[in-house]
C-alpha cells in the first residue's frame, strides 16, 4: 500500500519524524518495506519562460529559445521538443544542473548554435514515465526562479507499507492513522459524516438474494452531475502518489475513498443499466459479463453478480461492468458501498486473473458498521465537486457478522510477554485502539470492533497489548528453566545415533520430498493406486510417497548429469500407505499409515580413486556389510533371495531381522537402469527404523587365554542349499563338540564345468576354541567330525 506522508498527517500528525513513524510503524506490525521521496534526486532545476523562439538555422526538427529564468538575462537554449512555443512556462535545467541517469547539464553546441541548458519533460526530470514534450506549468501557479522541486513538492515522502492479511483495516488512510493514534498519543481528525440532504425522491429497487454474498447493500440516485469536471488537483495528486491512475471525476472521488476510508464503492450509469432494477445474487452457469478491463469472463454459481434486471452489470466486490460504466459524458448515477462476505470473495482474482484494490480489500474483510457514513462522505464529494441532485439513502442489513466478546485475562497477558504490564496501561491501549470493553476480577471482555476481522481470542488480545504497549519495551531476558537430565534408554535406537553410523561409513543424508510423481510409485513400487493429493504444490508431485528408494535414485541421476562418478546417499523418513484401521490423532491422519524407514543407495566405485586399490564398482556384498554394521548383534541379520520389483530378480534379497522381514536389498532393475540413463547399476537398501528401536545391550564374556584352532572342510552340495541354512543349523544344534566353533568362513565356491550333476563345492574355514583348556586333536576332529554328521543327516551333503 503506497500513500504520500502530507496525506497521512492531514489526518493524524504526530510528534515523530518520518524515519521514527516509519520505525514506529513497523514496531507495531505495520511493516514499512520503503519510504522514499516523489521523485528521485536532482538539482538545478528551476521554472522559466520562453520569450521568443526561432527556427535552428541548420536542423529542421530543432529550435532557438530565448528564456527568462527569472535571473534578469535572457538565456538561448536549443530545444527539439515539438510543443515548445513562445510564452509557455516550464522547467529549465540550468548549466550545472544534475538530472536522474547522472546527466549533469554543462554549456554546449548543437549544429554550431550554443544551448545554455535545457528545457525539460516530466520525464526528464522522473516525475513520469511517459514523454509528451516539455512539462508545461500553470504561470499563475508559479514563479520564475522557483524550485521545480518546490513546485511539486517533490521532496515529500511516500510511504510503501507491506500489509499482512489479517490487517485489512489498515488499507487506508483511515485505518493507518487509527493505529499512528494509538501508538502516539496524537489526536485523530474526526471525518465529517454529515448526512447530505435529500433534494429529489428517486430510488432504485434493490433485492439482495443471496445473503451468503452480501450482508449488506446501500446506495443512492444522484442526478445531473458535471461529469466533465476536472479532478481537483489535490485529489489527483494523492491518488497518483498512492500509485492511482486518473480516470475520470467520478471514478477518481471513489477511489479516493476507498483509499482514505478503506471502503471500496461502485457508481453506475443509470442511462445505461438495462433496467431501474437492481437484483444481488449468485450467477448462473454459462453467463458473460465484459468488465471495466474489456475482458469478458464466463461465470458460474460460485461467483456473486449485480444484475440490472436479469443481466449481469457488476461482478460482485471485484470488478464493474463495461456497459454500465460511468464517462465524462455521465448525466444520472447510482452510488453503492456494500459488504461482501470475505468468503464469497476469496479467490477470485486468481482464479479470473484480475487486479482488483475492492477485491483485495472485500477478501480481508471491510469495516461493515461505517457503511452508510461512507457513503455520505462519498456523496458530498460527489455533490461538492461534480453537483447534482440528491435521492434518500437506500440501506438494506442482511447478513453481519456476528461479532462474539473476547476474554483476556491480565495475569496470562503478563506471563506470556514476560513484562508486568499493569491494567490501567492495557486499559489505555484498549481506549486508543477504540476497543470497547469492560473489566472485571483481572479479566478484559473486548467486543471485537466492526473493522478487525482479526480478533477472536485471547491471544490476539495479547498481541494488540504487545505491539502498542512496544516490542522495544520488552527486556529481552532469556527464559529461566531448570537443567534436569532426562533418562536415555539404552535399547531404543535413536535416529541421530543411525546417522551418525551411515555418516561413518561414507555416505551423506539427503531429506526429498514426501510427494512424489506418480510414475515412481509404479516404476519402483509397482503401486497402482497411491495416496493422491488434492492440492499438490506442482503438478508433477502428486502423490505420496510409499518408499524411499525412488528419491534416492533421483539423487544419483541428478549426480550423474553432472559429472560425479561416485554417490553414497542415505535418508530416514517416512512412507505412506493407505490403512482404514487408522484413525485420526495429533500425529495421525484418518486411513494414512505413516512408516518411518531408511534407505540407502551406493553408485560407481566402491572406493574413492587412489594408488594403493584397484578399481571397482560397488556390489551387492559392499552395502550389505554397510548395513549388518547397523545391527548391534550381527547374527540376528538374515539375508534371503527374493525378487522385488525394483531390484534386480537375481541379485536382491529380503532383509530379515529377529525372524521379522523388514526390508530388501540388492541391485537396481537394469530396466530402471536403461530408462535412468546410468552407466552401471546402484545398489540399494531400505528396512524399517522400528528394527532399530529395540536394541539388545551388549553381553559380556569371558576372554578366553586358549589359542585358536583353524580347520578347513569342503562339501559336495545341492546347487540349491543356501549358506545360511548350513550356519543355521549349526547355531541351533545343541552337540557340546560344535560349541568350540567360534566362527565359520564360506572362502571358495567351485562347480565343474564339465559336470552335469547339480552340485558344487564349498569350501569353509572353522575357527574352534575353547575358553579353559587347549583343544587336542581329538577333540578338533571329534568337532569337525560332528559338523559333517549333522550337515550330511540334514541336507545330504557329501564330503569332497
Amino acid at each position: 500500500m503506497l500513500f504520500p506522508e502530507s496525506w497521512l498527517r492531514a489526518v493524524v500528525n504526530p510528534t515523530q519524524d518520518t524515519e521514527a513513524l516509519g520505525h514506529l510503524l513497523t514496531m507495531a506490525g505495520l511493516e514499512i518495506e520503503e519510504i522514499a521521496p516523489v521523485a528521485v534526486p536532482f538539482s538545478g532545476v528551476v521554472v522559466a519562460r520562453i520569450e521568443a523562439i526561432e527556427p535552428h538555422p541548420d536542423a529542421d526538427k530543432l529550435r532557438v529559445c530565448q528564456v527568462n529564468d527569472g535571473s534578469g538575462t535572457l538565456l538561448q537554449v536549443v530545444c527539439g521538443a515539438p510543443n515548445a512555443a513562445k510564452g509557455l512556462t516550464v522547467p529549465l535545467a540550468r548549466i550545472g544542473a544534475q538530472l536522474p541517469g547522472g546527466i549533469k547539464i554543462s554549456k554546449g553546441k548543437l549544429r554550431g548554435v550554443e544551448s545554455f541548458g535545457m528545457l525539460c519533460s516530466a520525464t526528464e526530470i522522473g516525475m513520469t514515465q511517459e514523454h509528451d514534450g516539455l512539462l508545461v506549468l500553470d504561470p499563475e501557479q508559479v514563479e520564475l526562479g522557483q524550485d521545480i522541486r518546490d513546485v511539486f513538492r517533490l521532496d515529500e515522502q511516500i510511504f510503501e507499507l507491506k500489509i499482512t492479511p489479517n490487517r485489512a483495516d489498515c488499507l487506508s488512510i483511515k485505518g493507518v492513522a487509527r493505529e499512528v493514534g494509538a501508538l502516539t498519543g496524537a489526536k485523530v481528525k474526526e471525518f465529517d459524516f454529515t448526512p447530505v440532504p435529500a433534494t429529489i425522491s428517486d430510488v432504485i429497487p434493490v433485492t439482495v438474494n443471496a445473503p451468503d454474498l452480501c450482508g449488506r447493500f446501500a446506495g443512492r440516485v444522484i442526478r445531473g452531475v458535471n461529469a466533465h469536471t476536472p479532478t481537483p488537483a489535490w485529489m489527483k495528486e494523492r491518488l497518483e502518489r498512492s500509485g492511482q491512475r486518473s480516470v475520470n471525476v467520478l471514478v477518481d472521488i471513489s477511489n479516493y475513498v476507498m483509499l482514505e476510508l478503506g471502503t471500496p464503492s461502485h457508481i453506475f450509469d443509470l442511462d445505461k443499466m438495462a433496467t431501474k432494477a437492481i437484483t444481488v445474487d449468485w450467477a448462473k452457469s454459462g453467463e458473460t459479463l465484459t468488465l471495466l478491463n474489456n475482458e469478458t469472463v464466463t461465470l458460474d454459481e460460485k461467483v456473486g453478480v449485480v444484475y440490472a434486471g436479469t443481466k449481469p452489470e457488476a461482478m460482485a466486490g471485484v470488478m464493474g461492468g463495461l456497459e454500465a460504466s460511468v464517462s465524462e459524458e455521465t448525466q444520472h448515477i447510482f452510488v453503492e458501498q456494500a459488504f461482501w462476505h470475505p468468503a464469497a470473495i476469496a479467490g477470485l482474482t486468481r482464479r479470473f486473473k484480475l487486479n482488483s484494490e475492492a477485491a483485495h480489500r472485500f477478501e480481508r474483510g471491510v469495516d461493515f458498521a461505517c457503511l452508510t457514513d461512507h457513503l455520505e462522505y462519498l456523496t458530498r464529494l460527489i455533490v461538492t465537486i461534480c453537483g447534482g441532485e440528491v435521492g434518500p439513502l437506500q440501506d438494506q442489513v442482511v447478513n453481519l457478522p456476528k461479532r462474539q466478546p473476547v476474554s483476556m485475562r491480565v495475569s496470562r497477558c503478563q506471563k506470556i510477554l514476560g513484562v508486568d504490564i499493569p491494567s490501567e496501561r492495557i486499559a489505555e491501549i484498549f481506549t486508543d485502539l477504540a476497543f470497547d470493553y469492560q473489566f472485571k476480577d483481572g479479566v478484559f471482555t473486548v467486543q471485537s470492533p466492526s473493522w478487525r476481522f482479526d480478533i477472536e481470542i485471547e491471544e490476539d488480545l495479547i498481541e494488540e497489548v504487545a505491539r502498542i504497549y512496544g516490542f522495544d519495551n520488552i527486556p529481552a531476558n532469556p527464559p529461566v528453566a531448570p537443567a534436569v537430565m532426562l533418562p536415555t534408554y539404552e535399547k531404543k535406537g535413536r535416529p541421530h545415533h543411525i546417522r551418525d553410523l551411515m555418516v561413518a561409513q561414507d555416505y551423506q543424508e539427503v531429506v526429498n520430498y514426501s510427494f512424489v510423481p506418480e510414475s515412481w510409485e509404479k516404476d519402483f513400487v509397482s503401486n497402482d493406486d497411491p495416496i493422491r493429493l488434492l492440492n499438490p504444490i506442482a503438478s508433477q508431485l502428486s502423490v505420496m510417497r510409499s518408499s524411499l528408494l525412488a528419491g534416492l535414485v533421483d539423487n544419483v541421476v541428478f549426480n550423474a548429469k553432472r559429472q560425479l562418478n561416485r554417490v553414497r546417499v542415505f535418508e530416514l523418513g517416512a512412507v505412506f500407505s493407505k490403512d482404514e484401521k487408522v484413525v485420526s490423532g495429533d500425529l495421525t491422519v484418518k486411513g494414512v499409515r505413516q512408516v518411518p524407514h531408511l534407505a540407502a543407495v551406493a553408485w560407481g566405485p566402491a572406493f574413492p580413486e587412489q594408488w594403493g586399490v584397484a578399481h571397482r564398482n560397488v556390489d551387492f556384498y559392499d552395502v550389505k556389510a554397510d548395513l549388518c554394521q547397523l545391527f548391534p548383534a550381527q547374527n540376528d541379520v538374515k539375508f534371503q533371495s527374493k525378487a522385488f520389483p525394483a531390484l534386480h530378480p537375481g541379485r536382491s534379497a529380503a532383509v530379515i531381522y529377529q525372524g521379522k522381514e523388514i526390508g530388501f536389498i540388492g541391485e537396481l532393475h537394469p530396466s530402471l537402469v536403461q530408462k535412468y540413463d546410468l552407466t552401471n547399476a546402484p545398489v540399494v537398501f531400505e528396512v524399517e527404523f522400528a528394527a532399530f528401536e529395540n536394541v539388545p545391550l551388549p553381553r559380556v564374556k569371558e576372554y578366553s587365554k586358549q589359542p585358536q584352532v583353524i580347520r578347513d572342510l569342503a562339501i559336495w552340495a545341492p546347487k540349491s542349499l543356501e549358506l545360511s541354512s548350513l550356519l543355521e543349523t549349526l547355531k541351533r544344534a545343541k552337540n557340546e563338540e560344535l560349541k568350540r566353533i567360534k566362527e565359520v568362513t564360506l572362502f571358495d565356491v567351485w562347480k565343474d564345468p564339465n559336470s552335469n550333476t547339480d552340485e558344487r563345492s564349498l569350501a569353509l574355514r572353522f575357527v574352534l576354541q575353547d575358553t579353559q583348556h587347549t583343544l587336542e586333536d581329538a577333540q578338533v576332529e571329534q568337532t569337525m567330525a560332528a559338523v559333517l554328521k549333522l550337515w550330511t543327516e540334514t541336507y545330504s551333503v557329501r564330503q569332497r
